[in-house]
């Protein structure tokens, strides 16, 4: 697993396949390895990059970093590695970022695809879900509380469990409390919905229906306020279309990527 140095942070990605560059950023709490079966599907057509961002995976994990950090940590691969312009997929915190870096180098980011997204929050979205509902999770022991988050974040669970057991299996490292903490506070604070009219890439926004974590009106702001991009509702997923709905989610990424770039896309 190659690895590279960004402002004295060690970082590492994943790299297979062969063809035009597509970097994938991964959610909160996870690491590149949970593209995995994307990565399968995708590398016989593209070259793809998954990043195990700072805080996360097998990268070094600071006690203190910020969303700009993130950012300029992707653009700090593409210099790293070579690459002039790129797609560039993210999920949740990953779209997060992703939106960070089409605006920050509009021109190197060909393609853009953003899943369960939104364009600005004052913390992360799983601390605004449980402070949402902290009423109904405060006597619950800490497996129900599990069990009440999942039903608010996903619509298929078993599949998203199921996911879980595997990236386990196969040795996602996952983060202590304190790891926990600092990757949510580098979440506080970002607002984009004044600069995303700047992204020149053409975009692809997937929410789920079924979402409690950033519900689809939150990803239909983000396609509106993209000038040339499409917005996509899942109706049987939540905060993991990639999960719930695998097989449509590939069929739709697959699609968007081999497009030609039109001059406009319509929400």
């Amino acid at each position: 697993m190659p690895s590279f140095m960004s402002d004295g942070i060690e970082l590492y990605y994943e790299e297979e396949g062969a063809g035009f560059p597509l970097v994938m950023l991964h959610g909160l709490m996870w690491s590149g390895m949970t593209f995995q079966r994307e990565i399968d599907r995708l590398k016989a057509h593209y070259r793809v990059i998954a990043l195990d961002s700072r805080g996360h995976g097998k990268s070094g994990k600071p006690p203190v970093y910020t969303w700009q950090d993130h950012v300029q940590d992707v653009i700090a691969l593409l210099d790293t590695i070579g690459i002039e312009s790129c797609y560039l997929l993210g999920a949740s915190m990953g779209s997060y970022i992703a939106q960070g870096v089409a605006i920050a180098v509009p021109r190197r980011i060909k393609k853009l695809v953003l899943i369960a997204p939104k364009s600005n929050g004052l913390t992360s979205s799983m601390q605004e879900m449980l402070e949402r509902h902290a009423g109904a999770m405060k006597d619950l022991a800490l497996e129900d509380q599990i069990g009440r988050a999942f039903s608010y974040m996903f619509h298929n669970q078993a599949a998203v469990r199921k996911a879980l057991t595997d990236w386990h299996t196969g040795q996602v490292t996952l983060n202590d409390p304190q790891e926990q903490a600092a990757a949510n506070k580098a979440l506080e604070g970002f607002d984009f919905r004044h600069d995303l009219k700047n992204v020149t890439a053409q975009t692809l926004v997937i929410s789920g229906k079924h979402d409690g974590l950033n519900p689809p009106e939150r990803g239909r702001e983000v396609a509106l306020l993209i000038p040339d991009s499409a917005f996509v509702e899942f109706q049987h997923s939540g905060h993991a279309p990639s999960i719930e709905e695998p097989e449509r989610f590939l069929e739709e990424i697959t699609n968007f990527l081999a497009s030609a770039v039109e001059s406009k896309m319509s929400i």
